[in-house]
């Protein structure tokens, strides 16, 4: 038996070609019936996601070629109903909202190594009015819930990837600093959406926590959390290129001027003690910099690679300094189910600042996401 669904599809690209940007199209698609350990669910709201943009980019892979599979579902953040159980499924109940937790393929110990609805294959996303997911791909939210399905949609991903991030960031800082030694730790992010779950924690837990940001609306958000913001747009040449620098002299004299700026901000407003806890998922563009200001026994801490992959340091000042570099990649179930008991207990979850997308409104929704005009969260309605 099988199941057809209204959706937004994404095609394989032509094997050997260039890859080129594409758009999603609307059709129907068709799917086997949910196995035991799976539950049929209908999407309700989702939230754009940069994996998503990238799918469509076709960088850096062509997630449909990559997965052998002509189209594909994209979408893998966000709400659902379960709507029907498999006898094996354990975690959900015909009826529940659940938050999406977007683990393709665990390891082993219950870590990511394929992501739900973009390299996990056969797996179908949110863009479609109905859907299947393991039982261990849905968490229940709360039936008397104080917050709304929508901010539950924006927490599913990026909220669960900051828990996971910050838990081992902030464990081993501590690990190196207990908190007689280091009651207050600084805490630094650049600007991001998973950045901000993650200084929303920092502060919780009795951090002083700092943002950057470049427009006046996040720099807002930001305070409206108690949390300190930094404007980005004071140190914007504050982008580093290496190839550049030792070429452009006045890109090089421009970048150090920035840095300057950058750095002295850092001393005055830490008083000289500069950054315990960096996070920092813009990576090459900014990883000279984060170095320059964290402090001795600092962490570097991480789950993305927004603007480059390789980075450049020096082994024995790290070792010296005794600076630790955390890596995560989202987060294993039981996180996640931590994360959402602490999210409903303290009021952690996002604040939403855009409209909310129809599903008729997808194209548009994508049309803004390239030129950039959507805020932290973006959101999409599927079903009711």
């Amino acid at each position: 038996m099988s199941i057809t669904t209204d959706a937004w599809v994404l095609y394989a690209g032509e094997r050997g070609a260039k890859p080129e940007p594409t758009e999603l199209v609307r059709e129907s698609f068709e799917f086997d019936d949910p196995g035991p350990h799976e539950a049929l669910v209908s999407p309700l709201y989702g939230c754009l996601e940069g994996n998503m943009g990238h799918a469509l980019d076709r960088r850096p892979i062509d997630v449909p070629l990559s997965r052998r599979e002509e189209k594909i579902v994209i979408g893998n953040a966000g709400v659902v109903r379960v709507e029907e159980c498999g006898a094996e499924v354990e975690t959900v109940s015909p009826g529940d909202t659940a938050i999406v937790f977007c683990n393709g393929t665990p390891d082993e110990f219950g870590y990511p190594k394929r992501i739900y609805a973009y390299d996990q294959e056969g797996a179908i996303g949110l863009l479609a009015k109905q859907s299947k997911l393991h039982g261990r791909q849905l968490i229940r939210i709360p039936s008397d819930s104080a917050y709304s399905l929508e901010q539950w949609a924006a927490f599913s991903l990026r909220y669960i990837t900051a828990w996971s991030n910050w838990a081992l960031a902030y464990g081993t800082l501590r690990l190196l600093l207990n908190e007689q030694e280091l009651p207050t730790p600084e805490v630094w992010a650049w600007g991001g959406g998973v950045c901000l779950g993650e200084v929303a924690l920092a502060k919780h837990f009795g951090c002083a926590a700092t943002q950057i940001a470049s427009t006046d609306e996040r720099l807002a958000t930001i305070e409206s959390l108690g949390v300190r913001a930094v404007d980005r747009r004071e140190f914007n040449e504050l982008r580093f290129d290496k190839k550049r620098f030792r070429k452009d002299e006045e890109y090089t004299a421009k970048y150090l001027a920035a840095e300057d700026v950058f750095v002295n901000k850092v001393r005055k407003l830490t008083d000289g003690k500069m950054v315990n806890i960096f996070i920092d998922y813009v990576g090459a563009p900014v990883f000279r910099a984060t170095l320059k200001v964290l402090a001795r026994q600092g962490i570097i801490a991480t789950a993305g690679w927004k603007e480059g992959m390789v980075l450049d340091l020096v082994r024995a000042t790290e070792c010296i300094m005794r600076h630790q570099h955390i890596n995560t990649h989202y987060a294993r179930y039981d996180e996640g189910v931590e994360a959402v008991a602490f999210a409903e207990k303290n009021g952690w979850l996002p604040p939403l600042e855009d409209e909310v997308y129809g599903f008729d409104d997808i194209p548009q929704l994508f049309a803004d996401y390239r030129q950039g005009t959507l805020g932290w969260f973006p959101i999409f309605q599927i079903g009711e």
